[in-house]
């Protein structure tokens, strides 16, 4: 999900930003392969590079925390704080996803990602409905107004986007047995050395709480907890206010871990 709505409000309040989405969102390129968490984390570090900073503050939802998660985790001197939403640590979403048998439910669409084709084409069919669907079934009671639904829609019906948002997770399913999978699970054990802030909607459908609950376990730096009473899976989208206050109150404040 996009985070336009915090980033904008990070820039008035006098923080530099910039939005970055996975290869083949937006219609970015469509890489041929390198849909591993390892190599997407890559390419988020890439960018802080290419734009001449030594390092950056990493805000990320659902797949993009996943991801910031591991460019924390494996690129450490070029993340300054992380800040996640809707996503629990790798270790604690592998854990939760093989030995819990409610959030395996709750994770359904992810299992139904790892067919072939089938997924894209539900994803495009009658200009991204289901897209909409999803993300009002994913909300609490306050779902993303239509507006932000139909630039939803649009997005995914861009020419290789489909497969592109839904490659990583077929990734993250079928190299759970893999030796690429295994090794990335172990180089995970890295703890995370920068402040953190997690951010989790209570109304949570796909992602239950106690799933994301625990993830401080693997930072060893200020880690901070906050549960939006009332929302669901997109905390950003379903109150941005309160989302952008707390995002923005953490990154002003100095000593974190308070």
């Amino acid at each position: 999900m996009d985070l336009a709505a915090p980033a904008r409000g990070a820039r008035r309040r006098g923080f530099p930003g910039r939005r970055h989405g996975p290869a083949g969102r937006r219609g970015s390129d469509r890489t041929p392969r390198g849909y591993d968490p390892a190599n997407l984390a890559l390419d988020v570090t890439g960018v802080i590079r290419s734009l001449g900073e030594p390092d950056a503050a990493l805000v990320g939802h659902d797949l993009g925390g996943y991801l910031a998660w591991t460019a924390a985790a494996m690129r450490p001197k070029l993340v300054r704080r992380l800040a996640v939403a809707s996503m629990p640590h790798p270790r604690r979403w592998r854990s939760a996803m093989l030995r819990d048998v409610k959030q395996t439910r709750a994770g359904s669409h992810i299992w139904g990602f790892q067919r072939p084709w089938i997924p894209e084409r539900q994803l495009t069919a009658d200009d991204g409905a289901l897209v909409a669907e999803l993300i009002q079934d994913w909300s609490g009671p306050r779902p993303p107004e239509d507006e932000a639904l139909e630039n939803y829609r649009r997005a995914m019906c861009i020419p290789s986007a489909a497969h592109c948002a839904v490659e990583p997770y077929r990734w993250m399913v079928r190299s759970l047995a893999r030796p690429d999978g295994i090794q990335f699970n172990r180089r995970m054990k890295r703890p995370v050395r920068v402040p953190t802030l997690h951010l989790h909607g209570s109304l949570d459908p796909v992602m239950r709480t106690r799933s994301a609950a625990g993830s401080g376990e693997y930072v060893e730096a200020p880690y901070r907890w906050r549960l939006f009473d009332g929302l669901g899976h997109f905390p950003h989208e379903e109150d941005p206010v309160a989302f952008s206050a707390e995002l923005i109150n953490w990154l002003k404040d100095p000593e974190p871990d308070r």
